[in-house]
């Protein structure tokens, strides 16, 4: 009789490799794949040099060349703004579509067809956590209404145009509570935003090593396509950590004007002064040897007015003083900004006796031995409303979170 067949058997007769499976991969990519990659190369030259490509190399000079190529290309342009996260292509319009022009769009892939596979619907991949976290993000941005988003746009667009005549920067954003502040502008997927206030409160827990204290609480952000979100702080600074930068301040040397709310002045703001800081010229002994010795003052008049007669007047030490930066406010008492830093910094406060030529005793309060950027700082805080937060620590010559 002949013998039945197994499965077995049929494998193991198999002289041919008929039945071997082999799979198949596909590592081919789209025009739209190319180009991203392509503008990709250019972020990581930036995120390794900070600074755009020039012609000092010829692979930095085709790097520039790509870039002057996409900033021409307006289609080019709307594929890679997403992915634009050191806004090298500054503010894109995107068109408004109707439904009727989705639908009549639908030329290159034609998934709206009726008579095309249905496999497009069949589940194929589990998304992972950090997608749906990004997911839940984008899920939360509501719509601004168009004559509410007016002021924001108009503020969107001054702070491209002072990063473009370099008065801001784009740097790296490392960690959330020294970089994260309410009034501050940030990149997020190429996105620009603006932290317009948040409700912070600080929480602290114990641990072997000792309490830690952190802050949190919710935001309300505004983004330039004219959404907003109320994320929460952490939630937000995550975020902007893993897909953002941090947009500096402006940085005019002179003097830099300090808006409240939008950041705009209008003809309704009111000037109500300037806070300065001044170095002294002052030969005396004891004053020569001190470091980071600034005097912070408010005046209510131009600070060159105000200073021009210093060597005779004792709040200067009786000697000319060097005027290094000045910030003009609106709507703010400026005269009260002046004494929260004088209390900000009080243990930082100079005290020792001094003398004149006259035998006059002086004793100066409003000069203060501290490095100048931390007092730039203090102001900024001061104006995000976060110095609450923070006190200074005289040993380490900085600002840290209190405890």
């Amino acid at each position: 009789m002949k013998k039945k067949l197994t499965i077995d058997d049929i494998f193991n007769d198999d002289d041919f490799g008929l039945l071997d499976s082999k799979v198949k991969t596909s590592t081919v990519k789209t025009d739209e794949d190319r180009l991203i990659d392509s503008f990709e190369e250019i972020n990581v030259f930036i995120d390794k040099n900070e600074r755009e490509p020039n012609k000092s190399t010829m692979s930095e000079y085709g790097l520039m060349a790509k870039l002057k190529n996409f900033r021409e290309n307006e289609a080019q342009k709307k594929i890679l703004k997403p992915y634009d996260r050191h806004n090298l292509l500054g503010h894109i319009e995107i068109e408004k579509q109707s439904i009727d022009d989705i639908l009549n769009d639908d030329d290159e892939f034609g998934l709206l067809d009726s008579d095309k596979d249905l496999d497009i619907f069949k589940f194929k991949h589990t998304p992972k956590p950090e997608d749906r976290v990004e997911a839940d993000f984008v899920a939360q941005r509501k719509p601004i209404k168009e004559k509410e988003f007016e002021k924001y746009e108009k503020l969107f667009l001054q702070v491209h145009k002072e990063i473009k005549e370099g008065k801001r920067k784009i740097k790296p954003f490392k960690n959330i509570e020294k970089n994260l502040h309410v009034g501050d502008f940030y990149l997020m997927n190429g996105i620009m935003l603006y932290l317009e206030s948040a409700n912070l409160k600080q929480t602290e827990w114990e641990q072997k090593s000792g309490n830690r204290v952190r802050i949190e609480g919710r935001t309300r952000t505004v983004f330039e396509n004219g959404t907003y979100s109320n994320m929460l702080y952490r939630s937000l600074g995550k975020q902007i950590q893993k897909d953002g930068k941090l947009i500096t301040n402006t940085s005019d040397k002179i003097e830099q004007e300090l808006f409240l709310n939008s950041g705009l002045v209008v003809e309704e703001d009111v000037p109500s002064g300037w806070i300065y800081t001044l170095q002294t010229k002052s030969t005396h002994p004891e004053l020569i040897s001190i470091k980071d010795l600034y005097k912070i003052g408010f005046s209510s008049i131009s600070v060159l007015e105000r200073i021009k007669n210093a060597k005779n007047e004792a709040t200067y030490l009786f000697s000319d003083v060097k005027n290094l930066k000045a910030w003009k406010v609106y709507n703010r008492n400026a005269d009260k900004l002046e004494n929260l830093l004088h209390r900000f910094f009080a243990n930082a406060c100079l005290d020792i006796d001094l003398f004149n030529e006259r035998g006059q005793r002086l004793n100066p309060r409003e000069w203060f031995v501290v490095p100048f950027e931390v007092i730039e700082e203090a102001i900024q805080l001061i104006l995000n409303e976060n110095i609450v937060n923070y006190e200074y620590d005289t040993e380490l010559k900085r600002i840290k979170l209190k405890k």
